[in-house]
């Protein structure tokens, strides 16, 4: 069991891709919620059961972060509340912790293949340029101030940045003994492999939101039990995923034969924009088609998911997906739907969850893969069902082992 004690001070939240809009939602939903301005909703951990778990008090949590861009967080803010997603009341009365937040905000880590990019910091493009050992004891330095100087019980890192460029995998991700030779070597590691290896190194859970690799490699799943922290991902399930997990059960259940699926995505803010270059969006795409076909498991079914930036959508999102399935008789019929929202504001609330669970985890001495919280994940490294009602299912054992 850790000596972790929410008594003893306050929790930090390290964002990766702090300036962003999902962390921009979080940090201002956290003030608005914590000064009574707005109801938890879309938080989990405030509903029963889960609210009788002993998780980090909202209040105490304390957020820093890194970031690649030199936009500050009202900027950020001020986009959102254009677009319709933050209440403009919301973000004049919680300036003042915005600030706070913003002044823990360091320069992250560019990846190689994101160079050219707006707005970037030269900092981080610095940062990027460094060996691999060179950046990971920067960003340990980082994390290590920020929790001495907030007088931290613990820090958990939450990646929400942007998609990386698609990699395959590496000899060196199979064995921890292997990275660390490459390390060693010098050899250039992904930004999200070596933000995981220094948050666990530095004893900070860490969250994957992204469906970047991050703590995926077997590497670093190693080195995770080797630290004895607990960790999560890939992939944030906010929208048209999630309703794919809730109704291809549905089409199985019944026995009805899914002839094709096909899925199309339009979407803008800067997550759009990174996603038009093909190798960033070969990385989102793998993690929205698999999940389908495990749960319908025929090879014959036809699906596809496509993305398209549209610029003057800003922070909303919609996904229209077609559903062609063959009923008894052979008679051919279909389901279609639209799912239109802020991803954003989806995903926002369960990053506050998701990082609630990971403290609890660490103060109950658990280690490893957080299986429990599947259900937030399109690519969960726990594996098994991609189901979403079995996975919400896991949570909820979890919860009753209180």
């Amino acid at each position: 069991m850790s000596n972790l004690n929410h008594n003893d001070g306050p929790v930090g939240l390290w964002l990766v891709g702090a300036r962003g809009a999902i962390s921009t939602c979080v940090a201002y939903g956290l003030a608005g919620m914590v000064e009574g301005m707005l109801e938890p909703v879309g938080l989990i951990s405030e509903c029963e059961p889960y609210r009788d778990l002993p998780l980090v008090p909202l209040e105490n949590l304390v957020l820093g972060g890194h970031d690649v861009c030199t936009r500050s967080l009202h900027d950020s803010a001020a986009e959102l509340a254009r677009s319709g997603v933050l209440p403009p009341g919301l973000v004049e009365a919680a300036a003042n912790r915005a600030a706070a937040f913003d002044s823990c905000i360091m320069p992250g880590l560019l990846d190689g293949p994101d160079v050219g990019f707006a707005d970037l910091d030269p900092r981080s493009a610095e940062l990027g340029s460094m060996q691999p050992r060179e950046q990971i004891a920067r960003l340990e330095e980082d994390l290590r101030f920020f929790r001495e100087d907030h007088e931290c019980a613990a820090v958990v890192v939450a990646n929400v940045a942007s998609t990386e460029s698609w990699r395959e995998d590496h000899d060196e991700w199979k064995t921890l003994a292997a990275f660390e030779k490459a390390l060693d070597e010098g050899t250039p590691q992904p930004a999200s492999v070596i933000y995981a290896y220094a948050a666990l190194s530095s004893g900070c859970p860490y969250v994957n939101f992204t469906p970047s690799r991050g703590a995926s490699v077997p590497a670093l799943i190693e080195f995770a039990k080797l630290r004895g922290l607990p960790h999560c991902g890939n992939d944030g399930k906010t929208g048209e995923t999630l309703l794919k997990t809730v109704l291809a059960p549905m089409f199985k259940a019944r026995a009805l034969k899914v002839l094709a699926w096909q899925g199309y995505n339009m979407l803008g803010n800067r997550d759009g924009e990174i996603l038009k270059d093909a190798s960033h969006r070969q990385s989102k795409l793998l993690n929205k088609d698999e999940a389908l076909r495990s749960i319908l498991e025929d090879s014959e079914t036809h699906t596809h998911v496509g993305i398209d930036f549209v610029p003057s959508l800003t922070d909303w999102k919609t996904a229209w997906d077609f559903v062609h399935f063959e009923g008894f008789l052979g008679a051919q019929m279909s389901l279609q739907f639209t799912w239109a929202g802020s991803d954003s504001a989806l995903a926002a609330p369960l990053v506050i969850d998701l990082v609630r669970f990971a403290a609890l985890s660490l103060a109950r001495g658990e280690k490893g893969v957080m299986k429990h919280v599947a259900s937030f994940f399109k690519a969960p490294l726990s594996g098994g069902t991609h189901d979403f009602s079995e996975q919400f299912r896991a949570l909820n054992r979890y919860a009753s082992r209180r």
